[in-house]
């Protein structure tokens, strides 16, 4: 990099080249800066909901992301994965278990914080009995197997 810097400031263009060069640093340090502050609000978000689970308040839980407001503003087109990324980030550094109930409730919030218009979908499957909770954007799920509403039989979206 330094060798880069010589280089360019010995050119004739070298005024503009650098500012090119530095301005695509500043990009590239500033994605790094809004990825780390998205991942600290993803491990925030699963401390948050974690509450809710130790205290066995399902029904609060659901409470807050189906009430959670979408924000006006539209989303950037890539933001739906990379909130997944730093969620799924988050719950490999998360200090136990995260339950798929914790990881979504934490993705549809971060998800509707920039306005994009996600649900959480709880299902159930008889045989043998399990339940699973994952993230749904206009139909499509986000956060798992595409074919999550082939396995489970869907109980409440939200």
């Amino acid at each position: 990099m330094q060798r880069m810097t010589r280089l360019l400031s010995s050119t004739a263009a070298a005024p503009g080249l650098r500012s090119i060069e530095s301005s695509r640093l500043r990009s590239r340090n500033e994605r790094w800066f809004a990825s780390l502050i998205l991942l600290l609000r993803a491990y925030s978000k699963l401390v948050h909901f974690d509450r809710y689970l130790a205290r066995q308040a399902f029904a609060s839980l659901h409470n807050e992301v189906g009430t959670y407001p979408v924000a006006r503003t539209p989303a950037q087109p890539d933001y739906t994965d990379q909130v997944c990324r730093a969620v799924d980030m988050a719950c490999i550094w998360y200090w136990k278990e995260v339950l798929c109930l914790q990881r979504s409730a934490t993705t549809v919030c971060l998800l509707r914080r920039v306005g994009v218009p996600a649900q959480m979908v709880v299902g159930v499957q008889q045989t043998p009995f399990k339940s699973h909770a994952w993230v749904e954007v206009e139909g499509h799920v986000v956060n798992d197997k595409p074919y999550m509403r082939d396995l489970y039989t869907v109980l409440d979206v939200c």
